[in-house]
């Protein structure tokens, strides 16, 4: 009797094993994510420049994940560049090295300018930002 119980208990255990393993195993590599940033002004002078303050927010973590930005201006003229110098092209795409980011923006206009910003993953997942400046033209600052 005892043999036949160490037996049943010893292939239950087995069992258990079995369907405890699986090749299933679901790994996840993509997760959601959006980019925040800290206001900005509503009025540039032609010249004047921009700051604008981003933070990478990732609802997960893997480490194979790249993210990427690139930008469209469909309204106005102006430079974007990055905190490390980089000077973007219109619709050439440039990859994020950090997770907490300056972007600067020099307005080259003296008309409202628009500038999209597109911000995406190597796994298709995208998040736009768009920012909309208002040439300024008041006096203040204009040595008269």
């Amino acid at each position: 009797m005892k043999k036949f119980a160490s037996y049943l208990i010893y292939t239950l255990l087995l069992a258990a094993i079995a369907c405890a393993c699986s090749d299933d195993i679901d790994v996840q590599q993509s997760y959601e994510f959006k980019v925040t940033n800290l206001p900005v002004p509503k009025k540039l002078k032609y010249g004047q420049t921009a700051e604008i303050r981003c933070q990478l927010d990732k609802s997960g973590d893997y480490d194979k994940a790249k993210y990427y930005i690139r930008y469209f201006q469909p309204e106005g003229k102006g430079i974007l560049s990055m905190d490390d110098g980089t000077i973007f092209e219109p619709n050439d795409s440039y990859e994020l090295k950090k997770e907490t980011f300056r972007l600067y923006y020099t307005s080259m206009s003296e008309e409202r300018q628009t500038i999209d910003i597109v911000f995406y993953d190597n796994f298709g997942k995208e998040f736009p930002l768009s920012f909309n400046f208002n040439n300024d033209t008041s006096e203040e600052g204009r040595g008269s």
